[in-house]
């Protein structure tokens, strides 16, 4: 008889949600509603450093969050299909965000697109604010995985070591034909530990370096994409399509490693000068013009 030493005990599968009356609330939004608080905090903070008025990033956040939100959900929608569309399947389910499987790279796309909408309208500059982003976003993304491990989904092969994770044979996601009581790697807690550390790393070379122009959020595209890609190769519940055997995910995750590579490359060479000014154009200028001529 073996004696199992140590592993890692998942929530109940009842606590993933509870309820407030008529409302039901899941732990997987409130986490996602977490990290997206401390990444505007961060970001906030960054920007500020560098003269941008306060709260100026909410202005930003206002377009950035929901594409984001919306193009994570139909990212995953879309790699995942044979799991949403079917015979007899239910399409709200594509809907039903708070079920887990909203895409990372979904909503790096979504985001973008609305941060380049609300830096426009801020005044800002697109790379400045992407900047300030990159390690608040890595902090975002390690809170955001705690919804996982409430849902019990986002592990990897069957492991004997002591942090193995417990998954409950009635889990969504546990693998059809494992015996009950299997371990599984934990990757939501890998990628939380990666994640935080990366973003201690980009904060400690932004002070040493000169980190603007998009440097900074290209370091970011190339720590995470080369974790991902590696946790993607060990992940066994169920994962995107897979197109030549290789799963989506891993694909988007070596285009962007290599982005981030490129972004990188590219902008050292055509801006060896400091980034001037986080804004396109100075607040108040014309204000200040004014008071100087009186």
């Amino acid at each position: 008889m073996s004696i199992r030493l140590a592993s890692l005990p998942s929530p109940d599968l009842s606590l993933a949600s509870f309820h407030i009356g008529p409302l039901t609330i899941h732990i997987y939004a409130l986490c996602i509603v977490a990290g997206i608080i401390v990444a505007v905090l961060v970001t906030d903070r960054r920007l500020r450093r560098r003269g941008v008025t306060s709260w100026t990033v909410i202005d930003v956040a206002l377009w950035t969050v929901p594409l984001g939100i919306i193009a994570a959900r139909f990212y995953h929608v879309l790699t995942h299909g044979s799991d949403y569309f079917y015979p007899g399947a239910n399409l709200s389910n594509v809907f039903a965000i708070w079920d887990g499987g909203n895409a990372i790279y979904g909503s790096l796309i979504g985001g973008a697109v609305g941060m380049y909408i609300g830096c426009r309208r801020a005044g800002l500059r697109f790379w400045a604010f992407a900047d300030a982003l990159a390690p608040a976003l890595l902090i975002s993304q390690a809170i955001g995985r705690l919804g996982n491990y409430f849902n019990q989904e986002l592990f990897g092969m069957p492991t004997t070591l002591p942090w193995g994770l417990e998954i409950s044979p009635e889990a969504p996601m546990f693998p059809q034909g494992m015996p009950a009581g299997t371990l599984f790697h934990p990757l939501f807690l890998y990628e939380m530990i990666w994640n935080l550390l990366g973003a201690a790393v980009i904060i400690l070379l932004a002070r040493r370096f000169t980190l603007d122009w998009g440097r900074s959020i290209a370091i970011y595209l190339v720590w995470y994409g080369v974790a991902r890609s590696g946790l993607e190769a060990i992940r066994i519940d169920p994962t995107s399509d897979a197109p030549l055997g290789v799963p989506a995910n891993i694909w988007a995750s070596f285009v962007v490693a290599l982005a981030g590579i490129t972004l990188f490359t590219v902008q050292s060479i055509r801006h060896r000068e400091p980034e001037p000014s986080p804004y396109l154009r100075e607040p108040h200028l014309a204000t200040a013009q004014v008071h100087a001529s009186r």
